[in-house]
C-alpha cells in the first residue's frame, strides 16, 4: 500500500474514517465549549483544564479493568455503541443549570467509554488494512484529526461567541449520533479478534504480557509521557488567552497536521525510524519561551512549530505494531491510547495546579522542561539496552 488513494479503495476504510471524523469534530467542538462554560462559571485554571481533559483520567480504569474487551467485542456494534454513548453524555452536559459538580461526574463516564472504544477502533483499522498499511492509515487519521481540529476549534470558537456553549454541546451530540449511524451502516459484521469473554483477569494478563518486553515498555512510555506533558501545556490555552484559545488550538492542530504529513508520507522508512527522539524534543522546546508570556501571535507560531513534533507518535506506533503479536494488536493500541490519554489528564491537572500556584506561562514552561528530560532519559535507556543486547 503506497498512497492515500489505496487506503480509500480498501473496503470499510472509508466508513471507519468518516465515523472517526464526525467524532473528532464533535470532540473538539464540545471540549472548547465545555472549557469555556466552566471558565465563565469558576474562573479557575485547574477546573477549566480538567473540564477539557478530565475524561482522560478515567482511561487508567479502562486500561486496568476493561481493556480486554478491545479484542473480544464485535467491532461494528462496539464502534456504533460508543458513539451513541458519547452523544447521550454530551447532550446531558448541555442541560441548562447543570451544576459544575455534575459536569465532573459525567466526564469520567466519557473516559471509560473512550478507553474501550479506542482499542476497538484502532484494532479494527489494523485488521482492515493489509500488512504494512497501518502507518499510512494512521497517518491519514492523524491528518484528518489535524484538519478537523482546526475546523472544530475555529467553529467552536464562533459558536461559543455567537450562540452559546450549550448550543455548541448539542451540535456535538448530533455529530456523535451521526458517527454511530455511519459506523452501523458502513461497517460489516466481524467476529472479535480474540476468543473468550472480556474480564478484569484477561485485561491484567494481556497487560502483563505486553509490559514484560522492555522494548514494548519503552515504546509505551514514550507514547504516553512526553506528549502527555505537552498536552498539559495545551490545557492552559483558555487560561493563557481566554479570547484567543481557539486560535491557539487551531495552530496546534495545523502543526500536528504538518508533522503527520511529513512523517507518514514524505520521510523514507529507513530514516523515519531515527526521528522519534528529535521530534519529541521539537515538541517540547518551543514552549520554553512561554515563561516570558509572549503575545498571542508569537505564542501561536511557537505552538504550531512545537506541534509538528506530534509526528513522533507515528514512528512509535509503527514500532509498537512490529513488536506486538496480531492477537494483541487491539489491546496494545488500546493500552497506548488509554495510557496516553490518562497522562494527558494527569498533565492537565498538574498544569492547572501549577498555574493556580504560579501562572499559566510558568506552568507551561515547567511541563515542557519535564517533557524534554523524560525524552532524553528514555532515549539513553534504549541506547544502553541495545548496546547490551549487541554485546
Amino acid at each position: 500500500m503506497r498512497s492515500y488513494r489505496d487506503l480509500f479503495r480498501t473496503p470499510e476504510f472509508t466508513p471507519l474514517f468518516l465515523a472517526a471524523s464526525a467524532q473528532t469534530l464533535a470532540r473538539t467542538t464540545s471540549g472548547l465549549a465545555l472549557a469555556t462554560l466552566v471558565h465563565r462559571e469558576t474562573a479557575s485554571p485547574l477546573l477549566t483544564a480538567l473540564s477539557m481533559f478530565g475524561p482522560s483520567l478515567a482511561h487508567v480504569l479502562g486500561a486496568t479493568l476493561f481493556l480486554s474487551a478491545a479484542d473480544r467485542l464485535p467491532p461494528r456494534a462496539t464502534t456504533a455503541g460508543t458513539a451513541l454513548s458519547f452523544a447521550a453524555l454530551t447532550a446531558l452536559l448541555a442541560l441548562p443549570g447543570l451544576p459544575v459538580a455534575a459536569v465532573f461526574a459525567v466526564l469520567p463516564l466519557q473516559g471509560l467509554v473512550a478507553s474501550v472504544g479506542g482499542g476497538v477502533g484502532w484494532g479494527l483499522l489494523n485488521e482492515i488494512l493489509p500488512k504494512g498499511g497501518y502507518l499510512l492509515g494512521r497517518s491519514a487519521f492523524n491528518m484528518m484529526n489535524g484538519l478537523l481540529q482546526i475546523t472544530g476549534f475555529a467553529a467552536g470558537g464562533v459558536l461559543v461567541a455567537v450562540l452559546s456553549p450549550r448550543l455548541a454541546l448539542l451540535l456535538a451530540a448530533a455529530l456523535y449520533a451521526t458517527a454511530a449511524l455511519v459506523a452501523r451502516l458502513g461497517l460489516t459484521r466481524r467476529p472479535p479478534r480474540a476468543t473468550g469473554r472480556p474480564s478484569v483477569r484477561a485485561t491484567w494478563r494481556a497487560n502483563a504480557r505486553l509490559w514484560s518486553s522492555p522494548p514494548r515498555r519503552r515504546v509505551h512510555l514514550g507514547l504516553w509521557i512526553p506528549n502527555g506533558l505537552i498536552v498539559g501545556c495545551e490545557s492552559l490555552y483558555v487560561s493563557y488567552a481566554p479570547e484567543s484559545a481557539g486560535t491557539l488550538f487551531a495552530c496546534a492542530a495545523a502543526g500536528m497536521l504538518a508533522g503527520d504529513i511529513t512523517v507518514g508520507r514524505l520521510v523514507p522508512p529507513d530514516r523515519r525510524r531515527r526521528l522519534a527522539t528529535p521530534l519529541l524534543l521539537l515538541l517540547a522546546t518551543p514552549y520554553l519561551p512561554f515563561v516570558l508570556g509572549p503575545p498571542v501571535p508569537v505564542a501561536a507560531a511557537l505552538v504550531a512549530v512545537a506541534s509538528v513534533g506530534f509526528g513522533a507518535s507515528l514512528v512509535q506506533q509503527e514500532r509498537l505494531m512490529a513488536l506486538t503479536p496480531p492477537e494483541l494488536s487491539g489491546h496494545a493500541l488500546g493500552l497506548h491510547s488509554s495510557g496516553m490519554l490518562t497522562m494527558q489528564g494527569v498533565s492537565a491537572a498538574l498544569a492547572g495546579g501549577l498555574a493556580q500556584l504560579t501562572s499559566p506561562p510558568a506552568a507551561m514552561t515547567a511541563l515542557a522542561v519535564a517533557s524534554a528530560v523524560v525524552t532524553l532519559l528514555l532515549s539513553a535507556t534504549g541506547s544502553k539496552h541495545r548496546t547490551a543486547v549487541r554485546a
